[in-house]
């Protein structure tokens, strides 16, 4: 049987926290040797920045913290948080008298997976002298219990597990809408999502986010739910991300990053690879942190004197530079593609772009349109990068057919910049086709959100037609509800082709009236010497 401490340890330990008025404590492996000796404060002890844990969800960190209190008090709420989110072995609190005399000893350690969903077992405080208790064999123990878990768990589900945040001074309602759309892109990204927290607040906090008793409820979820991945609804601020991954071993990510992760997956061709990956850059750029200084003042020495330059600021300028490389490439990218729609525009073809949140069936309906193969999943951002198809009406006119990548709420600013080449599609289209899912019980919103950011883009002035995709999920009470909130949208089944008639017919009538100037509006849009330029650069460009 292996003791939590020596006798001759408690009594020396005991003697010297009560002399210097301190808590004083020990960091032990499991052989029972001292990794590190802290003094903390007559109160608490802080523990300093320790080597990172041991890999894998199952693992503790192999050490168990033994300090003193100098009040009959026993482990207290802030020794039950440095257990939780150090994943100690134990913690354990040795009480001294006021003549520094050892007392009682208490402990406390993490459990599995149980009913009751507890994440840790307080034991009753003990007399000094009986400490004989197997520490080590509790921790392999319980390591082994946390093994079998998460094989069961693998066996279930391959995807990583990820817990869901949810942090906001909105109405809890909005904020459930929030993170189910969350949740959605979660799933789209190869996540498993195992748990939720939602918290509304009169203010956010700066540095954390969350108060550190929702923190610890949040540890708690992520390990019962043997979650690697924490992902925060939201943005989160450079300081905020650094300060969240010092409390939690786990790795933690915002809503930004996690769309930016989907168009990374997502992305097939060079030029929207490109765009992706100067959409993280740019992401990435404030939030670089220098961790190694052993590099630092690279720059300095013979033929550079000088302050010289550190390891982060050589980091940010080489991000930098591969952010204007990679603006000159997409440069290249937006005018092959202006020569594109010059060359449409001097042939009279009209253009329709279509354009709608993410998800509601653009790609299918223009499959459906204009009998293509283009990819169509029910995933959040499946399509990328524009697609043309030419339409061909039975009174043989022809349009141009554009989809685009799809809109989302607080739609991240590096995207927007980043796929500008991309969405200059909807600049020079003649009208657009507001594709809506009619089933979503969040259509109004979704709405919203598409003129939200047609605006923004100053596409607001363009001609636009609605058309109320999936209406074939609704129930006739709730179609008929729908149809009457919006008389003039175009109600159509892309899967089964219901409506695509009359879309087709009013489409027609919409290009016909506009006549001329869906002729010259590229013209407008781009000066007639710039024309001319791309023109005579034709043979460049296609090679």
């Amino acid at each position: 049987m292996q003791e939590v401490y020596t006798l001759e340890q408690a009594r020396e330990l005991a003697a010297l926290s009560r002399s210097i008025s301190r808590q004083i404590g020990l960091l032990i492996d499991r052989r029972g040797r001292v990794e590190m000796v802290i003094v903390g404060e007559a109160g608490a002890i802080l523990i300093p920045a320790l080597p990172r844990g041991r890999s894998g969800n199952e693992r503790l960190r192999g050490l168990r913290l033994l300090h003193t209190h100098l009040t009959p008090e026993g482990l207290s709420e802030e020794d039950l948080m440095d257990l939780l989110f150090l994943r100690l072995d134990a913690v354990i609190s040795l009480t001294v008298s006021p003549w520094g005399e050892p007392v009682q000893w208490q402990q406390a350690y993490l459990l599995p997976p149980n009913p009751e969903n507890k994440a840790y077992r307080l034991e009753p405080p003990q007399p000094w002298e009986q400490a004989a208790v197997d520490m080590r064999g509790n921790a392999e123990a319980l390591e082994n219990e946390l093994a079998r878990e998460q094989e069961d768990a693998h066996e279930q589900d391959d995807l990583p597990r990820a817990v869901l945040v949810s942090v906001a001074t909105t109405a809890r309602p909005e904020q459930e809408r929030n993170l189910a759309e969350l949740k959605e892109l979660a799933r789209t990204a190869g996540l498993n999502v195992v748990a939720e927290l939602v918290q509304r607040v009169k203010q956010v906090n700066p540095k954390f986010i969350l108060g550190k008793g929702k923190m610890a409820e949040l540890e708690v979820l992520a390990l019962q739910g043997r979650a690697s991945v924490l992902v925060f609804d939201g943005e989160l601020a450079p300081a905020q991300l650094h300060n969240l991954a010092d409390i939690t071993e786990r790795k933690v990510i915002d809503r930004t990053q996690l769309i930016l992760d989907i168009f990374a997956q997502h992305a097939t061709t060079k030029a929207g690879q490109w765009q992706v990956a100067m959409a993280q850059m740019h992401y990435t750029l404030p939030r670089l942190v220098g961790k190694n200084r052993a590099m630092d003042r690279l720059m300095g020495g013979i033929g550079g004197r000088g302050p010289g330059e550190t390891k982060l600021e050589t980091d940010r300028r080489r991000i930098r530079e591969r952010i204007a490389r990679m603006k000159k490439e997409l440069e290249g990218l937006r005018r092959q593609r202006a020569f594109t729609r010059a060359r449409r525009s001097r042939q009279g073809m009209p253009v329709a772009a279509l354009v709608g949140y993410t998800n509601a069936g653009k790609s299918t309906l223009l499959n459906t349109l204009t009998k293509s193969s283009v990819l169509a999943e029910n995933k959040l951002f499946a399509t990328l990068d524009p697609t043309t198809r030419r339409l061909r009406f039975p009174k043989e006119r022809e349009v141009i057919l554009a989809d685009t990548v799809g809109f989302i709420r607080n739609l991240p600013k590096e995207l927007t910049d980043a796929f500008r080449a991309t969405l200059e599609e909807l600049e020079a289209a003649d009208v657009l086709i507001h594709v809506a899912d009619a089933s979503h019980p969040e259509l109004e919103q979704q709405l919203a959100a598409v003129e939200s950011i047609l605006f923004d883009m100053e596409l607001h002035t363009v001609p636009r037609m609605l058309v109320l995709n999936k209406i074939d999920r609704l129930s006739p009470a709730a179609r008929a509800d729908v149809l009457a909130a919006y008389p003039h949208a175009l109600p159509v089944a892309a899967l089964t082709g219901e409506g695509i008639a009359q879309l087709m017919q009013t489409l027609e009538e919409k290009m016909a009236c506009c006549g001329a100037p869906l002729q010259t509006r590229y013209e407008e849009l781009y000066t007639k010497e710039l024309v001319e330029h791309y023109a005579e650069s034709e043979t460049a460009y296609l090679q």
